[in-house]
């Protein structure tokens, strides 16, 4: 992904990872038009921002995600580039009676049919420009699950394998898929992670993520501290690290 020149549009762009993202892109030269349900968070972002622009729109609703596709095509025809980030994330009791699926149908909603079906809707269009990015937001918990939040977690680690066929369909098209998987970084994405001492700052966050496209060439956009968790596995430290994020 060229760091420069691209028209972006970012899910969930109002907060969090998405909002910090959407400002250091726009510092690069974007054009980067962001999105959520919150209208007053996106009006400030803005605001803070001049000619970045926002839609609103609200992920889980299909038929709201098919007319902002058709839409958003016309008014930024030059778009890019983008970023699945709206996401949700909350602890969830799976051996409560009865089980409360209100938390796991809205992250299903949000986390997995959101970026699917965004990204089929803009695909056509994305294929037809000369040079086009998807990327896709998971997590460091797609690799090693945090069993406090079990259907955030196995979202992520579905749409970590959504991504990677997605990336492999479109090889040898114009439109390459980039995977960014955060490790926990001081947000409001969950209660108590922006005061969590061991949430990375968010500055420090996005930085990191902008030297590593800066420096292109790889489709991961991992910093160091998610490689504890996404190379869990291939390293033999999968049980290790399973245990050192569920000890509490």
């Amino acid at each position: 992904m060229r760091i420069t020149g691209n028209t972006i549009l970012i899910t969930g762009g109002g907060s969090g990872i998405g909002q910090a993202l959407a400002s250091a892109l726009h510092a690069k030269g974007n054009q980067v038009i962001i999105t959520g349900r919150r209208r007053e968070a996106l009006e400030a972002t803005v605001a803070a921002h001049p000619g970045m622009a926002y839609e609103l729109l609200d992920v889980t609703d299909a038929e709201a995600v098919r007319a902002f596709a058709e839409r958003i095509v016309v008014a930024w025809p030059a778009l890019n580039v983008l970023v699945n980030n709206a996401g949700i994330m909350a602890a969830e009791t799976l051996t409560a009676d009865p089980v409360d699926l209100a938390i796991a149908e809205a992250t299903v909603a949000t986390n997995i049919l959101g970026p699917i079906r965004l990204t089929a809707a803009l695909l056509p269009h994305l294929r037809a420009q000369p040079k086009a990015s998807i990327v896709i937001v998971t997590s460091g918990l797609a690799y090693v699950p945090l069993v406090a939040t079990p259907t955030y977690s196995a979202s992520k680690a579905f749409i970590r394998s959504y991504t990677q066929s997605l990336r492999r369909q479109l090889r040898g098209t114009t439109v390459e898929v980039l995977e960014l998987a955060p490790p926990a970084v001081a947000t409001d994405l969950m209660p108590g992670h922006a005061e969590n001492p061991n949430s990375m700052p968010l500055a420090d966050y996005i930085a990191e993520v902008m030297s590593v496209l800066e420096a292109g060439n790889t489709s991961d956009i991992f910093v160091q501290r998610t490689r504890f968790f996404c190379e869990a596995a291939r390293e033999g430290r999968y049980d290790q690290v399973f245990e050192a994020i569920n000890s509490h």
